[in-house]
């Protein structure tokens, strides 16, 4: 006799595991790597090895320490280190660098649950603890190809977002990344690259990052009296498509539908616009993110359709 079995939704078996999604994203972040490697030298690799290794032993330590399973093969440890190796100067000191790890992994991460239980993306998290804890480091950057020699002016303090019209890039140097800034936002090629990997590989949906960096650009070329170049500037500048393609689509910190993706991506956007604008601080994606996390499960609870025949709470 066949028994009917009842269980709760949802009913859709898939082959994809955390680990699987993870390679994907790894994978989508080494042309990113790639590049950094090409602009700032060996160090990008070795602060990204540093990053990664860092994450992967908190996790570990943390696991055997509170005798929870132990996680570290679904590969998440590296994606975080990787997004907050790519959100570092280049020459950072490594001690920072590893104390950031901590903040993620053990902090913000293992400390809620672990991955799936975490209110904040650990990268974004981190790094502004960073930012506020370090904001000398965290704001001196190496030109690109400073490592080949000869230049004595190689470290600087202005991104393109600081910098005067006399110090900017052209836009094919920002494209391609020739331009001061942390390891992996540079280039916006070997992004781009990365997130059309993950939209073809339906990892990610194009929703948020196209609202987010679309909103910053609309924005921008209002305010700018229709510039077309200075809003080109504003997109490929500091940490957006980095921080629009890879933090603002994490599936544990961001909003479950479609409508949710698109509020969150545009008020990621003119948070960012408005930090830019008129904050004292250049940057503002990092913060943006993180206080649109905060605001994810108010956004799910409006934007989660009703199912069929359901009451509002409070109705009969």
């Amino acid at each position: 006799m066949n028994k009917l079995i009842i269980e709760p939704s949802p009913h859709i078996k898939s082959s994809w595991t955390t680990q699987r999604v993870m390679l994907n994203v790894i994978i989508a972040l080494c042309p990113a790597l790639i590049a950094s490697i090409v602009l700032f030298g060996v160090r990008a690799l070795t602060l990204t090895v540093i990053c990664c290794t860092s994450c992967v032993v908190f996790e570990w330590l943390f696991c055997i320490v509170t005798k929870k399973k132990r996680t570290v093969s679904d590969l998440s440890a590296i994606v975080t280190g990787m997004l907050l190796a790519f959100n570092l100067p280049v020459e950072i000191p490594e001690y920072m660098a590893i104390i950031g790890c901590f903040v993620a992994i053990v902090i913000v991460k293992m400390l809620f649950g672990g991955i799936g239980q975490n209110f904040a993306n650990p990268a974004v998290t981190a790094r502004i603890v960073l930012m506020i804890s370090f904001s000398s480091a965290m704001t001196t950057w190496t030109k690109p190809f400073a490592y080949q020699g000869g230049d004595i002016d190689a470290v600087v303090s202005a991104t393109p977002l600081v910098a005067g019209p006399e110090q900017l890039p052209t836009l094919m140097e920002m494209f391609l990344g020739n331009r001061p800034g942390c390891v992996g936002e540079t280039c916006a090629l070997a992004l781009i690259i990365g997130g059309v990997y993950l939209m073809v590989r339906k990892i990610i949906s194009p929703v948020t990052p196209v609202a987010f960096v679309g909103t910053v650009a609309v924005l921008t070329f209002m305010t700018n009296g229709g510039d077309l170049e200075a809003t080109l500037y504003s997109v490929l500048s500091g940490g957006l498509l980095l921080g629009a393609l890879f933090m603002a689509t994490d599936y544990s910190t961001t909003p479950l539908t479609a409508f949710g993706k698109l509020i969150f991506g545009v008020g990621c956007g003119l948070l960012t616009f408005v930090i830019r604008e008129f904050a004292s601080i250049p940057e503002g994606v990092s913060y943006s993110i993180l206080l649109m996390n905060i605001l994810t499960p108010y956004i799910d609870k409006i934007s989660m359709p009703r199912p069929l025949g359901a009451k509002r709470e409070g109705k009969k």
